[in-house]
């Protein structure tokens, strides 16, 4: 099956009303007028996997050869899309999480030294938790194979590893001192999961 276009991607985004206006809080901390709510599209298994299938695509193309051993992923945004891109793969799946404000691998998940590790997360701005897990993988003594996501909302990144995002979307953000949206007074929701009890 062919690899979804940018625009039957940002169809399917449209479509499972994924993308919101209004005024936003984004896990980064900046604020914007758009933000992506991938879990939408995630609701879709057949979908969900196409898009995966996707990622794993354009990581071949972008990176050759080279060898991934294990999926990472950031909870919460990044568990379902990581897994079908392990699924996708054919490798092992792991996932890390916040503990007293910091990411780390808990339930007894490991990254061998030596491993090559790909890390999937569904939305990019900054990059903050990617760049954890990324941080979390070479502690570890393994190498990060390549970071993919399903959108990179545009603007520099927190890590260093190559980057091979699904789809581009340039949507506008704001350090809070400089928002626009707070200076209107607009009313300012804070959907991102990093604020989710763990």
């Amino acid at each position: 099956m062919a690899r979804l276009t940018d625009e039957e991607i940002l169809a399917a985004l449209r479509g499972a009303k994924a993308i919101l206006h209004g005024h936003f809080q984004l896990t980064s901390g900046r604020h914007s007028d758009t933000y992506v709510q991938c879990a939408r599209v995630l609701e879709d298994p057949a979908l969900t996997t196409r898009l995966a299938e996707g990622m794993v695509e354009l990581v071949d193309e972008r990176v050759g050869e080279q060898r991934i051993d294990i999926v990472a992923a950031p909870a919460v945004g990044g568990i379902i899309v990581g897994f079908a891109v392990a699924q996708a793969l054919g490798v092992r799946f792991i996932f890390s999480e916040r503990q007293d404000g910091a990411m780390t691998f808990r339930r007894g998940f490991e990254v061998p030294a030596g491993a090559y590790v790909l890390v999937v997360e569904d939305v990019v701005t900054t990059g903050g938790s990617v760049a954890e897990v990324v941080e979390l993988v070479r502690a570890s003594g393994a190498s990060v194979a390549a970071v993919t996501s399903i959108i990179d909302r545009g603007g520099s990144k927190a890590f260093d590893a190559e980057y091979v995002p699904l789809l581009r979307l340039q949507v506008e953000s704001w350090e809070p001192d400089a928002c626009v949206l707070c200076a209107e007074s607009v009313p300012l929701y804070s959907p991102g999961s990093r604020r989710l009890s763990s």
